[in-house]
């Protein structure tokens, strides 16, 4: 009986062996196809591991025990009766004929176990597992020079060359450069990841690392890296060699390595472009800039705004400022608003909504809103931060009492009534701008209603000259002749505030020449009452002021009626004009007082109008300002050049010194454009490393010089006037005449 129990047993693990096997062929296959696709045998070894245990998850060998087994045998041997899982039960509980059954279970599968085979899929594991080799191979030998070529030998045309930079060359073999990678490793936040390549030209953003790797055939010594800002040496082992670098404004570099017996070679001249993390753009869009609402008005506003950042954006929120009052007593109090969406960091474009209820952010009669939309992007350490237009919400105040600050005048008579002038100037403008984008009827209606703002502008304005009523422009009639004064010609147009008893409310009498006696019969306070049925004395101005304010108003009529035509480019200059004449007119009413802190020295009165010179000398300075000039070497290795060009001359030490510093006033311009000057730049140096100068390589260093040099204004001088001999005999005979 234990012989039966034993073959069982045999048979479950070699069943559970070739399950083990199945999804081991599942991982052989997958690890197979990653490692020659990557050309990365950690990557196949990884890939073997986790597709095997799937496998296993899926296939569960483990689950094959004796009762398995037991049951598989007996549905395969059709002359086992189903007995064999009496080999599982101890005999001695058994009766006389399970027992003797037991023998015979026994006998048969020590001769038939053999034949039964274990059920598994090993043939599918098999193709499977084929075909993913089969796979990896065509990858690895039609395309692998494409995917990821710099894990190995990078191919022969896009290996650096390197030139000795030593007068005389080695007669051995020099170390050759069998590898080279650049790895880019941009920021986190762009999540572009890290690339790398066999160019060495690099494009990057800020804030990205550089990471170079050269691997040489033979040892070498040294290994360095010239350029702005990387010089250093690269760490190796002999033949190969890495270093790590963070650009912070793009440049040129090249590289330069010593072999074991001294020989210096040098590469080519490769570019490094730092690119700018643009700042994120936003717009609002379906509200106006300036809205305005009544007391009954719903008090909501509704816009929209589109952000968008090329790498993503991190916040977006409004920042809305409430003011309160006027004049000195106006308080300020600014809130952080969220739009209704939520923001999703890291994405690239958002269309945001907002709706503010003014009634819910405490506001009321006269207070004014002031909001707009900041956004900044991921960067870091410090984000780029942009800032929308300033948007304006304002609840009209029907009722205000004003008082007068002004020290002449009764009446506060600057209002904040000139902003206006200014917002119809802005909104005219704005309409000129976006005609090309409007319908007809959209423009000439926009038009229309600037003009009504302006008539509305105008009646208010009318007043304070004490026009109750659309009444028109009043003429100002013109001034007799008689009112001049030729002594003083301003007298008709101002107050004298310097005669006698002027500002006296009571008057005892009044000295007429001439209409005694119709000044007579008029009232007593006639002199002392505005008469409101006159515009033209019913206003609180003085003569002066109230004459600026009606060529202000004869502006605004001209401007309304070019507005009300759809001539909006023609009503600008008269809008101009009487925001103009406001002004002046607001500077008139300012109380200026007396600066102070200056005592001006007493006059000598016996030296003053005396003529008298001698103790006063005139102040002579002589001054020779040298005009810097940044490029002088690169000029003086233009001429240089031009010498040995014409000459057929090598270059000198001194010679290769100027050059060196041309290199360097021309490597500060190619900052700005690498691409552009690199080529100059990398023969400049070969003609200050390498003994070889062919006249052509002259003549192209000479060119690109040139071409880098920047275009100066000529510089104005006084030309000479020119004089011929007729001249010059006129001129004799003017002389001889004198003597």
């Amino acid at each position: 009986m234990q012989e039966g129990i034993q073959l069982i047993q045999k048979y479950m693990k070699r069943w559970q062996l070739l399950r083990a096997v199945e999804a081991a062929l599942y991982g052989l296959g997958a690890g197979l196809c990653s490692a020659l696709i990557t050309r990365n045998l950690i990557i196949g070894i990884v890939a073997f591991i986790v597709v095997a245990i799937i496998a296993l998850l899926v296939i569960k060998p483990w689950k094959i025990n004796l009762s398995t087994v037991s049951a598989y045998i007996d549905k395969q041997l059709d002359n086992a009766e189903y007995s064999s899982s009496l080999l599982l039960t101890s005999p001695d509980i058994l009766s006389g004929l399970a027992q003797l059954q037991q023998q015979k279970i026994t006998t048969l599968l020590s001769q038939q176990i053999a034949t039964v085979k274990p059920k598994t899929r090993l043939r599918y594991a098999g193709i499977i597992a084929s075909a993913l080799i089969l796979v990896g191979v065509i990858v690895f030998y039609a395309f692998g020079k494409n995917i990821n070529s710099t894990n190995g030998t990078t191919p022969k045309q896009e290996i650096m060359t390197f030139s000795v930079t030593d007068a005389v060359a080695p007669a051995y073999k020099p170390p050759v450069l069998i590898n080279q990678e650049l790895t880019i490793r941009y920021p986190a936040y762009t999540k572009l990841g890290s690339r790398t390549s066999s160019l060495m030209n690099a494009k990057a953003v800020e804030g990205s690392q550089l990471y170079w790797q050269l691997d040489f055939d033979s040892k070498v010594s040294e290994v360095i890296v010239e350029g702005i800002g990387v010089n250093g040496e690269m760490r190796g082992d002999g033949t190969a060699f890495a270093k790590a670098y963070k650009p912070t404004q793009s440049g040129y570099y090249n590289f330069k390595f010593k072999d074991t017996l001294g020989a210096s070679y040098a590469s080519d001249i490769y570019a490094i472009e730092v690119l700018k993390d643009k700042a994120p753009l936003v717009e609002i869009k379906n509200i106006p800039q300036f809205t305005s609402f009544d007391y009954s008005d719903n008090k909501k506003l509704s816009f929209t705004a589109e952000i968008s950042d090329d790498y993503g954006i991190s916040v977006a929120h409004i920042i809305a400022t409430v003011s309160k009052g006027e004049g000195e007593s106006v308080k300020f109090r600014e809130e952080k608003l969220a739009f209704n969406q939520s923001i999703q960091v890291g994405e690239k474009s958002m269309q945001l909504s907002k709706n503010i209820n003014l009634d819910q952010m405490k506001m009321e009669l006269g207070d004014e809103l002031y909001f707009y939309v900041e956004v900044s992007d991921q960067k870091t350490p410090r984000p780029n931060i942009t800032r929308s237009e300033t948007f304006f919400a304002v609840i009209k105040d029907t009722v205000s009492d004003g008082f007068g600050v002004e020290g002449t005048l009764g009446a506060d008579l600057m209002p904040d009534y000139f902003r206006s002038q200014r917002q119809l100037i802005i909104d005219t403008e704005k309409l000129i701008e976006e005609r090309p984008q409007l319908t007809e009827e959209e423009f000439k209606k926009r038009s229309n209603d600037l003009g009504f703002d302006q008539k509305a502008l105008r009646l208010k304005y009318g007043q304070f000259m004490g026009d109750e009523a659309d009444s028109g422009i009043a003429v100002t009639p013109d001034i007799p002749h008689e009112d001049f004064d030729a002594d003083d010609p301003t007298a008709g147009f101002r107050h004298d505030h310097d005669s006698e008893n002027e500002h006296n409310l009571v008057s005892e009498e009044h000295d007429h020449e001439e209409g005694g006696e119709e000044e007579g019969e008029k009232s007593i306070l006639e002199g002392y009452v505005h008469n409101h049925d006159d515009p033209e004395e019913s206003t609180l101005f003085t003569e002066s002021l109230r004459s600026k304010l009606k060529q202000a108003m004869a502006e605004m009529w001209d401007a309304e009626l070019h507005l009300r035509l759809a001539h909006p480019r023609v009503s600008l200059p008269y809008q101009y004009k009487a925001l103009t004449l406001i002004q002046e007119i607001k500077n008139s009413a300012r109380i200026y007082v007396h600066r102070i802190g200056f005592d001006p020295p007493p006059i000598k009165e016996d030296k003053r109008l005396s003529g008298d010179l001698k103790e006063i000398d005139n102040f002579y300075k002589t001054e020779q300002i040298a005009a810097t000039n940044p490029y002088v070497s690169m000029e003086q290795s233009i001429a240089l050049l031009e010498k040995h060009i014409a000459k057929q001359t090598t270059l000198t030490a001194s010679d290769k010194t100027i050059l060196t510093r041309a290199g360097e006033e021309l490597g500060l311009i190619a900052i700005q454009e690498p691409a552009r000057h690199l080529n100059t730049l990398q023969q400049l140096k070969r003609l200050t490393e390498e003994k070889q100068q062919p006249a052509t390589a002259l003549r192209q260093v000479q060119r690109g010089l040139l071409q880098a040099l920047p275009v100066y204004d000529a510089t104005p001088i006084l030309r000479k006037p020119y004089r011929g001999k007729i001249e010059d005999i006129f001129i004799k005979e003017l002389q001889r005449g004198d003597r």
